[in-house]
C-alpha cells in the first residue's frame, strides 16, 4: 500500500526505502520502550515512575516554546527553496535557540510558582537543560525533505543503543532517581552530534549556515498558528499527567504512565509513515489536487486500520500485557490501557491531517481545533478525574482526540474534504478489498 501511496513510478522506491529506515529506528525505539522502559517502570516502582513522568511531563508542556512550530513549515520551505537551504537552516537554529531560552525562562518562573517536592524541580531544570540540543533539529528537517531519513535512523539507532545501555548500569547498579534525568540530556547531545557529523559527512557546512531575520519574520507568520497548536498539542498529551499529581499523587501518575507507555509505542509508526510521504504530498499537491486527495485517502486507510488492529488486540489481551511486562504492581493500569489505546484512531487522524491542512494553508484551523480539542481535555479532566479517577483521564482523552482530530472537520467548508476522506477510512475497515490490496 505504501507503494501506491507514494508513487507508482520508479520513484518510488525512494521514498519505500525512506520508510523502511524510519519503520526501523521506530522499531529499536519500540525495543527500548518495551523492554529497558518496562525495565526501568519495575525498578522505579509506580510512585518513582511517577515522579519521573511527571517530570517529564511537565518539562513536555514548555518544550513548543522551544519548537516555534517550525517543524513542516521548514520541511516545506526546504522542498520548494532547495538553493536556500543554508539560510533556512541557519535561521531555523537561531529561532531554536531563541525559542529554547524563552521555554528555559518560564520554567524557572513556574516552578517557583508551583509548591513541588524538591527532587521533582531538580529532575524538571534537568530534562528542561536536554532541550537545548534539539536546537538542532533543523539538521533533521533538511534529510527528511531529501527523504535521506537513513541518517537519522543511524544517529537515533546508535543514541537509542547508548542510552538503554546507560539505563541498564543504572538498575543493575541500584542507582537514584536523578540519574535517569541525566540519562535525557546525553541522549539529546549525541543525537545533535550525530546530526552534525552525517551533515558534515555528505559535505554540507554548518559554517555555511546564515541567519536573515527577514527569513526568520517570514518563517514565524507562517509558523505562529502552528506555534499554539504545538502548545495545544502538548497540553491535552500532557496535562492529564500534570493535574493527575496535583488532584490525586505521584503514585497515580505512575499507574496512568504505563498505559501512556503502551499506547505511545504505537504512535511512532504514524510518525515514520507521514514524515516519509509529506515532502512528496508537498510536491503532488503544487500540480494536482485531485491526486494529492488520492493520496492522502490511501495514507488515511493505511495508518486507520493499523490503529484498529492493534486498538481491538490491546483490549482483548490489556490484561496480560500489563502484568506480564510491567508486574502485579501496575495492575490498576488494565483499564485505563482499554480506554486509552483507542484515542491512536484519532491521533493517526491528526498527524496524517497535517499533511491537508499545512497543503491547503489552513494552519491557523489546524491550531485552532487543536485548542479547542485541549480546552475540552482540561474541562473535562478538572471533573472526571475528580469524579472517575484515573479511568476518567482516559475518557477525556479519547474524547477531546475524536474532536479535534476526526468531528471538528465535518463543520467547516474548507475541512470537509478531510472529513469525507477520513470517514471513508472507516467504512473502508468493512471493504475486504481495502485489505486485500492498494485503493
Amino acid at each position: 500500500m505504501i507503494n501506491k501511496l507514494l508513487n507508482s513510478n520508479q520513484k518510488y522506491s525512494k521514498y519505500f526505502k525512506n520508510t523502511a529506515w524510519l519503520l526501523v529506528e521506530k522499531g529499536l525505539r519500540v525495543i527500548d520502550a518495551f523492554f529497558i522502559g518496562i525495565w526501568v517502570a519495575r525498578y522505579l516502582g509506580p510512585e518513582q515512575f511517577g515522579v519521573l513522568s511527571y517530570a517529564q511531563s511537565f518539562v513536555f508542556l514548555f518544550t513548543a516554546l522551544a519548537a516555534l512550530g517550525l517543524d513542516q513549515i521548514v520541511i516545506k520551505e526546504l522542498v520548494k527553496n532547495k538553493s536556500n537551504k543554508d539560510v533556512l537552516l541557519g535561521t531555523t537554529l537561531g529561532l531554536r535557540l531563541i525559542g529554547f531560552f524563552i521555554m528555559f525562562s518560564l520554567l524557572l518562573i513556574t516552578l517557583n510558582i508551583m509548591d513541588n517536592s524538591k527532587i521533582i524541580n531538580t529532575m524538571v531544570l534537568i530534562i528542561g537543560v536536554s532541550i537545548f540540543f534539539q536546537s538542532f533539529n533543523g539538521i533533521d528537517f533538511f534529510f527528511q525533505s531529501k527523504v535521506l531519513s537513513k541518517y537519522v535512523v543511524f544517529t537515533n539507532s546508535i543514541v537509542v543503543a547508548i542510552s538503554a545501555i546507560l539505563k541498564i548500569t543504572l538498575v543493575l547498579t541500584g542507582s537514584d532517581l536523578i540519574y535517569f534525568a541525566y540519562v535525557l540530556i546525553v541522549e539529546t547531545f549525541l543525537t545533535a552530534i550525530g546530526f552534525i557529523y552525517f551533515y558534515r559527512r555528505n559535505s554540507y557546512s554548518i559554517r555555511k549556515w546564515r541567519f536573515s531575520l527577514s527569513t526568520a519574520v517570514g518563517l514565524l507568520k507562517k509558523s505562529w498558528p502552528l506555534i499554539i497548536g504545538s502548545i495545544a498539542i502538548v497540553l491535552y498529551m500532557k496535562i492529564d499527567q500534570i493535574m493527575i499529581k496535583e488532584i490525586i499523587d505521584e503514585k497515580a501518575v505512575g499507574i496512568y504512565a504505563v498505559a501512556v507507555k503502551l499506547t505511545s509505542i504505537w504512535l511512532f509508526v504514524t510518525v515514520a509513515i507521514t514524515q516519509t510521504v509529506f515532502p512528496k504530498l508537498v510536491e503532488i499537491r503544487k500540480n494536482n489536487r485531485a491526486l494529492f486527495l488520492t493520496k492522502l485517502q490511501l495514507l488515511y486507510n493505511l495508518l486507520i486500520k493499523i490503529a484498529i488492529v492493534v486498538s481491538i488486540l490491546y483490549t482483548l489481551f490489556a490484561k496480560y500485557f500489563v502484568t506480564m511486562l510491567f508486574g502485579m504492581e501496575y495492575y490498576e493500569s488494565i483499564p485505563i490501557v482499554i480506554i486509552y489505546i483507542w484515542s491512536i484512531v484519532f491521533v493517526f487522524f491528526n498527524n496524517a491531517s497535517w499533511s491537508y491542512y499545512i497543503n491547503e494553508n489552513l494552519e491557523k484551523f489546524a491550531s485552532f481545533r487543536l485548542v479547542i480539542g485541549a480546552t475540552i481535555n482540561i474541562i473535562l479532566n478538572v471533573y472526571f478525574i475528580e469524579y472517575f479517577g484515573l479511568t476518567g483521564a482516559a475518557y477525556a482523552t479519547l474524547i477531546s482526540y475524536s474532536i479535534s482530530g476526526y468531528f471538528i472537520n465535518a463543520l467547516f467548508n474548507k475541512t470537509r474534504d478531510n472529513f469525507i476522506l477520513q470517514t471513508k477510512s472507516l467504512v473502508n475497515i468493512f471493504n475486504l478489498e481495502t485489505w486485500r490490496k492498494p485503493l
